[in-house]
């Protein structure tokens, strides 16, 4: 952009979606760090809960995790053909204030209800925003991955703020004045983000009514795909095993996999859609979809069993005091606002040393990282079997191989979506990217209800040595998936 006006080097738009993100996040990590063990907790306490078995909490924290971000994908569609990321951005804000108002009532009903706002908020606001700042830099920009990595700080002073402030407030006065503080501060955010328009000018804005004789509807990709004759039996395969499972095993993951099989449907008619380079970029963008998956699946156990592991199984006293395991969930941001900066300097120097330092090669060290990070509750759960508790400091050292690995894969990945994707496909990717969360999310959710089953000992050691193991497999491959990209990464005058 040109005569744009910066601020610490960055257009000031960025810090305009930096807080906006930042009260976003309070908002879906608040309710996030107290959901388990509000659906977990005894009906006869003075803060009661719903008093769920663990199984169930984990079951539902699946779903309504996956479905926060699988609903990123008609989000994306509707910014790329109708509104536009910024008026997505400002209709999603407004939904997640409702539902997390909607969650301050003491109401079994109002609950679920509230969780539905949530979803189809976070579904328009999440993609767009994070393709806003990709669209505040010029293509080549070498500040473009700073500038996520400024925005993912921004994310997790959010994170950290609300593990600790609501996680507190739950504790103190109950879980639905702790649901109704994480709406105040989606409230704030949607303040900043529409006092600030006038630094978002000429980004996000609403698609023109000018048709372009090269661009191809989404309708238009499955009226294509009846002419298409393989990968019209792919997705009627698909589709036929979708409704079998619909039909005689779950109603849930039938509608999961005929939702999933449409979107096969999709990304393969889109393959049709795009030029050769852009082909070969589209596989490499599959892979990085998958690796988001393994990554998000392991990762998101925080939330989930290793959330309900800290109230059940880990002792929290520190300084005489016992503290909330909602606080806990605290670790991981509060360290990526200390990390932050130092891993992203150490990778830039890195490159500039001539050393391997691409996306790919970043997001596959990241997850073998986190993935270690699971050792050290294999050690916990050790220690619990031995003595009926396990010391707070294996929770931290999870947490801290936990943050580096995700410092190193997850703001490199947003970025590198918006190198790699199909121009004409941009928030739909971003979209496609936060359903591929989504199912890693749901996948943590199953991993969490297995462990009633198998035990956390044998999860959380066999989510070490999946992750670990699958990374050494994509670093095999890395050379050939790196000359696929046809040099997206290469900086440009």
């Amino acid at each position: 952009m040109e005569n744009e006006e910066t601020l610490f080097g960055h257009p000031k738009g960025l810090f305009i979606l930096f807080f906006t993100e930042m009260w976003e996040r309070f908002s879906y990590y608040g309710m996030r760090a107290i959901l388990v063990l509000y659906l977990i907790g005894e009906v006869t306490t003075e803060h009661a809960g719903l008093g769920w078995t663990s199984t169930e909490a984990l079951a539902l924290y699946g779903w309504y995790t996956m479905l926060v971000y699988v609903a990123s994908i008609p989000g994306g569609i509707l910014a790329d053909r109708v509104l536009g990321q910024k008026k997505a951005v400002l209709i999603g804000g407004i939904l997640l204030c409702i539902g997390h108002g909607t969650l301050a009532i003491d109401s079994q009903t109002a609950f679920m209800i509230g969780l539905l706002f949530i979803i189809l908020g976070v579904g328009l606001l999440k993609p767009n925003i994070s393709t806003m700042v990709g669209g505040l830099y010029k293509e080549g920009d070498e500040r473009r991955d700073k500038g996520f990595s400024i925005f993912y700080i921004g994310i997790n002073i959010g994170a950290a703020a609300a593990s600790i402030i609501v996680g507190l407030v739950a504790a103190k006065w109950g879980w639905h004045y702790g649901f109704g503080l994480a709406g105040i501060g989606m409230a704030c955010g949607q303040i900043i983000f529409m006092s600030g328009q006038k630094h978002l000018t000429g980004v996000g804005d609403k698609p023109s009514n000018i048709a372009d004789p090269n661009d191809v509807s989404i309708g238009q990709l499955f009226q294509n795909l009846f002419k298409a004759p393989l990968q019209l039996l792919i997705t009627g395969v698909l589709m036929a095993g979708s409704v079998y499972i619909l039909a005689f095993e779950s109603m849930g993951y039938g509608l999961l996999f005929m939702f999933l099989s449409l979107v096969t449907g999709m990304m393969l008619m889109i393959y049709q859609d795009i030029d050769k380079i852009e082909k070969d970029r589209y596989v490499v963008l599959l892979l990085s979809f998958i690796l988001v998956i393994v990554f998000w699946g392991a990762f998101e156990q925080a939330g989930g069993l290793m959330n309900i592991y800290t109230e059940q199984k880990t002792n929290r006293m520190i300084w005489g005091m016992e503290f909330p395991a909602a606080i806990m969930q605290a670790f991981n941001p509060l360290y990526i606002i200390l990390l932050g900066v130092p891993i992203a300097g150490f990778w830039y120097r890195w490159k500039l040393m001539g050393k391997e330092a691409s996306s790919l090669f970043k997001m596959v060290i990241g997850l073998m990282i986190m993935g270690s990070g699971f050792l050290f509750m294999t050690a916990a759960s050790l220690e619990y079997e031995r003595v009926g508790e396990s010391a707070l400091i294996w929770l931290a050292l999870a947490y801290l191989l936990h943050t580096i690995g995700e410092l190193c894969a997850s703001p490199v990945a947003l970025s590198f979506i918006t190198k790699i994707a199909p121009v004409k496909y941009a928030s739909l990717m971003m979209g496609v990217y936060f359903a591929s969360t989504g199912l890693g999310n749901k996948v943590a959710g199953i991993l969490g209800e297995s462990a009633e089953e198998y035990g956390e000992l044998t999860i959380f050691t066999g989510i070490a040595v999946f992750c670990i193991v699958f990374g050494l497999l994509v670093l095999l491959m890395l050379k050939p998936l790196k000359r696929l990209t046809h040099g997206a990464e290469d900086l440009k005058a």
